[in-house]
């Protein structure tokens, strides 16, 4: 198989969507290539790539890109949400209602869980986006998301990490920038996978094969397609998409091993990859990596693409950007807050060393009536509001009259997501799943609130009566097989390594 023997560059027709906010987001961690290379007696390696911490997965990385997404959009009304991942939270269960629960999308909405391989992030874009041409949605929420987990002692070790994007797509008519082109092209290959109960991801059995008969060809292929997608339209639409003549100027690539992506680019015609400095400072995040490494360039005008691969197939888009996308700008910034590990709190992080103990059970089954009614209020941080006196009281479920009043009429709403420390306590013994030292944390919220919850183990040092905090997504536990999801306290300084801009727009990214 190679470039010429497959005929002419060959491009969908689609019609063009608007571009309207983006976000991303990356887990607390960051291993160093050079540190997994020399846990097995091997020297070299540059860059890094980012781990998940005990309470963070997918699904976690997801709602932060998508919380940001959404603020960047000017609002949260959207008809749907569309989510690409390989590795969703449950591999067969609730995972699209948990996180469309997290984000107050409303329960009738349409959209769907794209998975299988890391191509399910440039799935969910295409469904997302036929969606909105074909009027059944006039704004679509995209969110693409990865944790990959490599096996130890192999080569994707150095190179798997994690991330998540989000776009928030809507008409194209005065949109900052429009999705424009698009191709799409598969082969029935085998190449990295994980079988059925596998926990980690193998490599590809041949990385040369991999490289010339099946990467290289198949996403050359479509950019070389959305590029003529974007000359098309421009010639169809000359009045507004004149730009588009020109050729693609800059490409964002899934890279796999963080090699591939310089050699595509170079056959494209094209500098270094917009997704090079995301590669380094993640390493390659899968179902999110096309679509990370493209949202930081929106905050230019200009005619991008990118390309994702996974599972055999690859699907390559023209994107025309007039102005600056909200959201864009400070991406970088937003990138590289990760904490240095070891290799060993890596392995753990993963859940690939575990501790010969058995942890602690809750009391309660996630499958149980507990969690069956009480999910919608945790997921969705809820709580009472009596309509006699204003007062909130929380949970919900809880509390069926006011704890102020005593009244009955009362009316569920969203928890405002800032607060202050009334009081805390650090437990510095922990049994697992849980991570010593774990703060609880009672907090005034800004609507009047009062709430328990846990911190994180990072601001455990840190925390004092008074300090300012907002809410964030986190994994409590994995129990019995199955993840348990709450709303944790981060102080407000965490942000304060971020350049101005950057604490400026995550601090409006958080919704109450």
């Amino acid at each position: 198989m190679n470039d010429e023997s497959k005929g002419p560059s060959r491009h969908q027709a689609v019609k063009p969507v608007g571009v309207l906010g983006v976000g991303v987001a990356a887990p607390s961690l960051r291993l160093a290539t050079s540190e997994a290379r020399a846990a097995w007696g091997e020297g070299g390696g540059r860059g890094k790539v980012a781990v998940c911490g005990a309470d963070e997965d997918a699904l976690t990385l997801a709602w932060e890109a998508a919380e940001e997404a959404l603020a960047a959009s000017g609002s949260t009304e959207v008809d749907g949400l569309w989510w690409g991942t390989s590795r969703p939270p449950f591999a067969e269960g609730p995972s699209h209602s948990f996180l469309s629960a997290t984000l107050g999308i409303d329960p009738g909405g349409a959209g769907g869980l794209n998975s299988g391989s890391p191509h399910a992030g440039m799935e969910a874009l295409a469904s997302a986006w036929d969606a909105v041409a074909a009027g059944h949605a006039r704004r679509a929420l995209v969110v693409v998301s990865d944790a990959l987990v490599p096996g130890l002692g192999t080569g994707s070790e150095t190179s798997y990490g994690a991330g998540g994007a989000a776009i928030v797509l809507g008409p194209a008519a005065g949109a900052p920038a429009v999705l424009a082109s698009r191709a799409t092209r598969s082969a029935p290959v085998l190449d990295r996978y994980r079988a059925d109960g596998a926990y980690a991801t193998g490599d590809p059995y041949d990385p040369r094969l991999f490289r010339e008969e099946v990467y290289l060809p198949l996403m050359s292929e479509v950019a070389r397609g959305a590029a003529a997608g974007m000359a098309a339209l421009g010639q169809a639409d000359g009045d507004r998409r004149e730009a588009a003549t020109t050729p693609v100027s800059a490409w964002s690539l899934a890279d796999p091993d963080g090699k591939l992506a310089a050699v595509l680019a170079k056959k494209l015609g094209t500098p270094v990859p917009l997704s090079a400095p995301v590669q380094s400072e993640l390493g390659d995040t899968g179902a999110a990596a096309a679509l990370l490494g493209l949202v930081g360039a929106l905050a230019e005008a200009g005619t991008l693409g990118a390309a994702g691969y996974g599972g055999g197939r690859a699907t390559a888009i023209g994107v025309q950007v007039d102005h600056p996308v909200p959201g864009a700008d400070g991406c970088a910034g937003r990138l590289a807050n990760g904490r240095a590990v070891g290799y060993l709190d890596a392995a753990k992080a993963r859940g690939l060393v575990q501790a010969m103990t058995d942890p602690v059970p809750m009391g309660l089954p996630p499958g149980g009536a507990a969690f069956v009614r009480g999910n919608p209020e945790m997921l969705g941080l809820l709580g009472a509001r009596c309509r006699s006196c204003s007062t909130i009281s929380t949970p919900p479920s809880v509390h069926p009259t006011c704890i102020a009043c005593g009244g009955s009429d009362l009316e569920e709403v969203p928890l405002a997501r800032r607060g202050t420390v009334v009081t805390f306590v650090v437990n510095h013994t922990m049994p697992p799943p849980f991570v010593a030292p774990l703060p609880l944390l009672v907090l005034d919220l800004q609507d009047g609130a009062r709430l328990m919850v846990q911190g994180t183990p990072s601001d455990a040092a840190f925390i004092a009566i008074g300090d300012p905090v907002h809410l964030v997504l986190r994994r409590y536990a994995l129990e019995r097989g199955v993840p348990v999801y709450g709303f944790k306290a981060v102080l407000d300084h965490a942000t304060t390594d971020e350049t101005p801009g950057d604490q400026t727009f995550r601090e409006t990214a958080i919704r109450g």
